[in-house]
């Protein structure tokens, strides 16, 4: 475990970046700030390769609207009218897309480091009743480990002293051949099924089996062979940005959820994950206005896997349920394991 002054973010609190290494030359670096993954280095034969996007300083982080690599709270995905209903009594969200509420304001907080071993590094911090919107003070421990079997864990844990609901995952952008578009990496997706969007992208309650349409990637298939398909899902998003659900293995498994890998298949990345879901992003709205650690971020740049429960289960009964009561202990898991 490495640490290192990252810098200051402008309302004056310190940021620390931390550098996981494992054995096989494999590095993981993450900020205090917002939990953001900001660099998976892969071996190579020049050195190592950067499969992330990112920034280089704290203040293009602070200027991100894109939550490169950022830990999401305290709702993952989209809320369709920033409005839920808990025990009979209604609360007004955070509207900050459009008239909706989406992933909340936590991928801007600066976290606690609590624990550093030579594996991992804990992050801890308070969201107060009434954050974004949402009911109850909610304490909230993100874990992070590498290990010599390359597998990069992310752990979320929480409690709330008051009914509420939540939804945690990352948000990091992948792309495994370290540049150029992901349109011809290879994607598989554990799943028959799907949501179907609305115009503003949030869920309409139809799940929808991927049988017959673009969202079947139950055998591999390059992520761009059908993104463009004359399908109104796709068109609403400008490509994929949809939620899968994940199946399921037998209780108290940790399934694969998805596999990619790199156009010359030398680079890999397979998802598990303790969740139901998985979103699938294809960077749709990169517009190149976005520029880190060299590059220029344009649209379909990376893509992005995240592990979570359904965008507006609140709203969706028939959706696995997002709602912690006060008193129960959140946790869920997610295993990224990388092949090179």
């Amino acid at each position: 475990m490495a640490r290192r002054h990252f810098g200051v973010t402008a309302d004056g609190h310190d940021v620390d970046q931390f550098e996981l290494t494992n054995k096989n030359g494999a590095v993981v670096r993450c900020l205090s700030y917002g939990c953001r993954v900001t660099n998976i280095l892969l071996p190579s034969p020049s050195g190592h390769s950067d499969i992330v996007l990112g920034f280089d300083t704290i203040e293009e982080y602070e200027a991100d609207d894109t939550a490169q690599g950022a830990f999401i709270g305290r709702y993952a995905g989209r809320i369709k009218g920033a409005f839920v209903t808990i025990g009979g009594r209604g609360y007004r969200l955070l509207e900050n897309d459009g008239g909706n509420y989406l992933h909340g304001s936590l991928q801007k907080r600066v976290f606690t480091a609590e624990a550093e071993t030579a594996k991992s590094v804990t992050f801890k911090t308070v969201s107060r009743d009434g954050e974004d919107g949402f009911p109850g003070t909610l304490r909230i421990t993100v874990k992070y480990t590498l290990d010599d079997d390359n597998r990069f864990t992310m752990e979320y844990f929480a409690e709330t002293d008051a009914d509420t609901h939540i939804n945690l995952t990352n948000h990091a952008y992948f792309n495994l051949a370290g540049a150029g578009t992901i349109e011809n990496h290879l994607l598989r997706i554990e799943s028959g099924s799907f949501l179907e969007t609305a115009e503003d992208l949030t869920p309409t309650g139809r799940i929808i089996d991927v049988t017959g349409t673009p969202f079947d990637f139950r055998r591999e298939k390059a992520i761009g062979r059908d993104i463009d398909a004359d399908e109104i899902n796709l068109k609403y998003g400008r490509g994929y940005d949809h939620c899968f659900l994940v199946t399921r293995g037998e209780p108290g498994e940790m399934p694969l959820a998805a596999e990619a890998c790199s156009p010359d298949r030398k680079r890999t990345l397979k998802v598990f994950t303790t969740q139901p879901a998985i979103q699938l992003y294809t960077g749709n709205f990169l517009d190149g206005t976005a520029k880190g650690k060299g590059r220029t971020f344009k649209r379909r740049a990376a893509f992005c896997l995240e592990t979570q429960h359904c965008p507006d289960s609140p709203n969706h009964p028939h959706f696995p349920s997002t709602l912690l009561a006060r008193g129960e202990k959140f946790y869920e898991s997610t295993i990224l394991e990388f092949g090179f």
